[in-house]
């Protein structure tokens, strides 16, 4: 270990390899290009801010912050990284690595609100304390959580199509998971942006009916895909030979279909 004074710091060189990484990192993706690009300035010119870290006791420390300038330092093959030792609990420590992260809006959308809730549930902050440090409102904050009511799995590709938060915004009014995937598919194919995802998902509420309290979404487009196929059938027989005959009606509240096909010299009558 060798330190140095900076300023009125004393910056001490630690092993990149004695560092671990902070369990509370809310950044979850880092570009490799981007940390390798990093890393071949750091052959070229070292690290020049210091990584802050706090001693975990036995030559071993933890990462508060500085997390791509650790992943790029070993890509560059440095034996040693200046750092700050900084005397805070965990809890210090987490909130430190959260914060830093929201400020320098290093994170997206969706591991911000992560972040929030681990603050919350994990140390018992307040999101008026949350909001004094962040400079940001409760409701703003609490408008950020509700994003995770997106499953996991649609967030992914969320982040992977490049779509905003508003895009995100407009998809949690959508409570029925399955239509929220098939509506996100929408939205992806034929790259709606911000306003247009928003007509189309009012469009998607407004189509909801509600039967027994249970929401059933209600799509003129299945009805004829069912008319179609009863057509379908009936032409399928015939063409096999099948002397089969449908008839249709239709009056303001139904459609009546009669299919007569006949067997063996028998007719038989089915109606629907």
């Amino acid at each position: 270990m060798v330190f140095k004074k900076r300023n009125s710091e004393c910056v001490v060189y630690i092993s990149p390899y004695n560092i671990e990484p902070n369990p509370y990192q809310p950044r979850k993706s880092f570009d490799y290009d981007s940390l390798y690009s990093l890393s071949e300035s750091i052959k070229n010119n070292g690290v020049l801010q210091p990584l802050i870290v706090r001693d975990t006791g036995n030559g071993s420390y933890e990462l508060i912050s500085g997390e791509r300038r650790l992943r790029a330092s070993k890509i560059a093959g440095l034996t040693l990284v200046p750092c700050l030792i900084k005397n805070v609990e965990i809890k210090d420590s987490a909130l430190f690595a959260i914060l830093e992260n929201l400020q320098r809006q290093n994170l997206n959308f969706f591991e911000e609100a992560e972040s929030l809730c681990r603050l919350i549930s994990d140390f018992g902050f307040t999101q008026s304390q949350i909001g004094k440090k962040l400079g940001k409102s409760q409701s703003s904050l609490s408008n950020k959580m509700r994003l995770l009511k997106i499953p996991s799995v649609l967030r992914k590709r969320i982040i992977d199509n490049s779509l905003t938060e508003r895009h995100a915004r407009a998809l949690i009014k959508i409570d029925d998971i399955d239509t929220m995937d098939k509506t996100l598919d929408y939205i992806i194919n034929n790259n709606l942006n911000v306003s247009q995802t928003e007509k189309y998902i009012d469009s998607v509420l407004n189509s909801y009916t509600h039967v027994s309290n249970k929401p059933k979404l209600r799509m003129l487009t299945d009805v004829r895909l069912f008319i179609n196929s009863i057509t379908q059938a009936v032409n399928t027989m015939t063409d096999a030979g099948i002397n089969a005959d449908l008839n249709r009606k239709e009056d303001e509240n139904s459609i009546i279909f009669t299919v007569t096909i006949e067997k063996s010299k028998k007719v038989y009558n089915s109606v629907s």
